[in-house]
């Protein structure tokens, strides 16, 4: 496993958030949320508390004991982000976490996050292909070439806060989109025959 030699203390201060919500089907969405907890040996009120808080937060509240099959794929991958929060870690990394939905439901989990940002206030590294939702969501964007992956670029991102999805049409977005597509450089679109 990937954190075999890494001190529990310090895993505990990171929360990861993968492409698939990766919640086990045999446990409901509760059990799945307390599993963090029992990993890194936190038990009490406090902590039962904060299962609850962080349901409340993202409006799942009436499913704590579903099981993951009864909930449609945007409201698993909420329960695979409030997861990685659940044990109050200092840094969430996110990898691609809304790839696999289609566009509406990412949008509206791309708001979420902006929300839940709002009041948490944690560190979150989000890795995504999607320029658009890099500038929506970030103060700023670090742009990785590949072969070697590397950084090439950072874009401070200075829109206001909060964001909105109207934002995605005004000037100095597109023109902070232009500037991003421009450093990853342009991608072959043509059709090979």
């Amino acid at each position: 496993m990937f954190t075999k030699g890494i001190p529990r203390e310090f895993l505990r201060n990171l929360g990861f958030i993968f492409q698939s919500h990766n919640l086990l089907p045999w446990f409901t969405i509760r059990k799945n949320l307390e599993l963090p907890l029992k990993i890194f040996g936190l038990s009490g009120e406090k902590w039962e508390k904060n299962v609850d808080r962080l349901l409340e937060m993202v409006e799942l509240s009436d499913y704590a004991e579903a099981y993951p099959t009864e909930l449609s794929g945007g409201m698993q991958q909420r329960v695979g982000v409030i997861r990685a929060m659940v044990h109050d870690p200092e840094i969430l990394l996110m990898d691609e976490p809304f790839g696999e939905l289609d566009a509406i439901t990412r949008e509206q989990l791309d708001l979420e996050l902006l929300s839940i940002w709002e009041k948490t206030q944690k560190t979150i590294v989000f890795i995504t292909h999607n320029v658009s939702e890099a500038i929506l969501l970030s103060s700023r964007v670090l742009v990785m070439a590949t072969n070697p992956g590397r950084i090439i670029q950072e874009v401070k991102i200075d829109l206001p806060r909060p964001r909105t999805l109207d934002m995605m049409k005004e000037e100095k977005f597109l023109k902070y989109e232009e500037e991003i597509t421009n450093l990853i450089g342009e991608l072959n679109l043509e059709m090979v025959e």
